[in-house]
């Protein structure tokens, strides 16, 4: 069963339990306020990315990529992959930590760790010149096909497309839509935007040279989310939340040499499932 699967379910089964209570459990809601409080989280992402254009540069080869394709890269579910501390930042994962500076309004900052993969062995158009003394990839290109072959290049944002972002949202309390007054349960739509630096560690083979695997400041991102809270016992929650973004990354390191660089741009599609607290420090 995947992760998200699983996850969904509890989600419910902890909803369906709670709002049971409220049959036996009969209080006059108590105001809950979250102005002045701090909240943390941690969930897991799900990424699709659009095309993107991709261009290499070096002191022998100048070349674009178009429309090129890349998929994210689940780890398979189990609760040592998921759950196990030493393994905890294997997954896509999201985290943060934020603070409540209106009663219906958060600012935090934290990193969406995604995943990003491209295809291999995909058909793209390349344009551009490369002259590095390989026989079989040497030469001048004008809108011809090429093979994304193994040899020719590999590139992974695996560990991972990290964005490091600030966001500020909104959250709105809909109880009332579902006949609920209980100080033990609340549920938020939310909204908000975020910007942030793209800090990836990118694992990349280009044309025989030695290959890169290092973390590099590379560009910047922004986003808009929106998506379901679900406060209870006053201080824990679950959030479900759907997230879109676009990513401009001039600076990308393909090899050990400081003359070689990429450059991409494209938008992202999370969706997350997230779970957290919240409380006063003072």
């Amino acid at each position: 069963m995947k992760i998200h699967t699983v996850i969904l379910v509890v989600l419910l089964f902890c909803f369906s339990s709670i709002s049971a209570q409220q049959n036996t459990i009969i209080t006059k809601k108590n105001k809950i306020t979250n102005k002045g409080k701090f909240f943390v989280y941690w969930g897991w992402n799900w990424a699709n990315y659009s095309k993107s254009d991709i261009r290499f540069k070096g002191e022998d080869y100048d070349f674009t990529l178009s429309n090129v394709a890349a998929r994210d890269r689940q780890t398979e579910f189990s609760v040592y992959n998921y759950f196990n501390l030493g393994n905890i930042t294997i997954p896509q994962t999201n985290y943060k930590i934020g603070y409540f500076f209106k009663e219906n309004y958060t600012v935090s900052i934290g990193v969406d760790h995604m995943k990003y993969v491209m295809i291999a062995n995909q058909e793209v158009t390349i344009n551009g010149e490369i002259h590095i003394g390989n026989a079989k990839y040497d030469g001048s290109y004008a809108n011809q096909n090429i093979n994304l072959a193994g040899d020719f290049l590999k590139f992974e944002h695996t560990d991972g497309l990290n964005y490091v972002n600030i966001e500020v949202k909104r959250f709105d309390n809909i109880d009332h839509w579902f006949g609920l007054d209980s100080k033990n349960l609340q549920i938020n739509v939310t909204e908000g935007f975020g910007a942030g630096a793209l800090y990836p560690r990118t694992d990349t083979s280009l044309l025989g040279k030695e290959r890169h695997d290092n973390f590099h400041l590379s560009g910047w991102g922004v986003s808009a989310v929106g998506g379901l809270h679900i406060s209870f016992l006053k201080h824990f929650y679950m959030q479900a939340e759907y997230k879109i973004g676009y990513i401009n990354m001039p600076n990308i390191k393909t090899s050990l040499s400081t003359a070689d660089s990429a450059s991409q741009n494209f938008y992202f599609f999370q969706n997350n499932i997230l779970v957290g607290g919240k409380f006063k420090l003072f």
